[in-house]
């Protein structure tokens, strides 16, 4: 089978960083060029230096469109319109994007989240990549939106790994603050909530509960940590088979019986889920790994089947559990 050629725009920052290494190992990848504005010129090791041996490609600021079968946008959030109007793609060009652009579903694009729009993603040409808080919450409640479970307000908080924030230095990522360190940022307004209930209102017509959210930043570099919970009258081995049956043919999502920790899913494609019900609640863990389940995992999976290949192919990836 030929190849696929893929370009990267936006490839300098930490997303573009793991769209690097999981593309330059797709056994149907061609990497033709990789952009970036602020690195044009320099080798791509001179950037992300673990990828010596792996990689000798050199970061341009041109952008080719012609011949391009498959880009990636890891542009700033409110770039790729702006992007997409002065660069012209075939129709015939995947283009997956990873900002917040599009993800209301604008301009042909389609929502990029596999476990429920597989079928919808097979056919497109057009992707709106997840955001990261956003797919760990929605993995966690799907099941139970779906079910109408939820009925009164959604309590949610997470917990995020500093490259949650990007690569561009803040106050909050710095090692210094983050390190022995807990903060709350977006307290019930994170940008991510108006994708999730829209995904929720269109699983399930009638759902209207509120969602209090409280995300958290973690003093660790990787991964997300959801915990959720609401009112629930059915028993836990109705919800376990519930959310069993709701992902058995998902590639990456898992439920599982026992208690999980976050290290299982960091530095995999996966979610990992486990459901319990405690004083009339049901809880539910959720843990995904931010870059890869989070972001460019996920967009490689979205590449997968938009090409018609295995969902897992290059992305049969080892957590680091010690």
């Amino acid at each position: 089978m030929t190849k696929i050629k893929t370009a990267i725009i936006g490839a300098a920052g930490y997303t573009g960083g793991e769209l690097l290494r999981l593309l330059v190992n797709h056994p149907q990848c061609e990497l033709v060029y990789v952009h970036s504005n602020s690195q044009k010129g320099l080798p791509v090791t001179s950037v992300h230096p673990d990828l010596i041996g792996d990689c000798d490609l050199v970061f341009t600021d041109q952008v080719q469109t012609e011949g391009i079968e498959a880009v990636f946008l890891g542009l700033p959030h409110g770039e790729t319109k702006g992007f997409l109007e002065n660069h012209s793609f075939s129709d015939q060009t995947v283009i997956i994007d990873l900002s917040t652009d599009f993800r209301d579903e604008s301009n042909g694009f389609i929502y990029g989240l596999p476990e429920i729009n597989k079928n919808r993603i097979q056919s497109s040409k057009r992707i709106a990549n997840p955001g990261c808080f956003a797919t760990g919450i929605q993995l966690a409640l799907l099941p139970a939106i779906s079910k109408g479970w939820v009925k009164e307000t959604l309590h949610v908080s997470g917990i995020t790994g500093s490259t949650g924030a990007g690569k561009k230095l803040a106050e909050t990522s710095h090692f210094s603050y983050r390190t022995g360190n807990m903060s709350v940022y977006k307290l019930f307004n994170h940008q991510h909530l108006k994708e999730i209930k829209q995904t929720f209102s269109q699983i399930n017509s009638f759902y209207d509960s509120e969602i209090l959210f409280v995300p958290y930043r973690g003093n660790f570099s990787r991964g997300i940590w959801i915990t959720a919970y609401f009112p629930f009258e059915g028993t836990q081995d109705e919800a376990l088979k519930a959310y069993q049956e709701f992902y058995q043919d998902a590639a990456f999502t898992f439920v599982s019986e026992q208690d999980i920790d976050l290290k299982q899913a960091v530095n995999t494609n996966k979610c990992i889920l486990h459901v319990q019900k405690q004083e009339g609640q049901l809880v539910i863990y959720s843990a995904i790994d931010n870059l890869l389940k989070g972001a460019s995992g996920q967009a490689v999976q979205n590449f997968n089947l938009a090409f018609g290949l295995d969902e897992k192919t290059g992305l049969n990836l080892k957590s680091i559990a010690f």
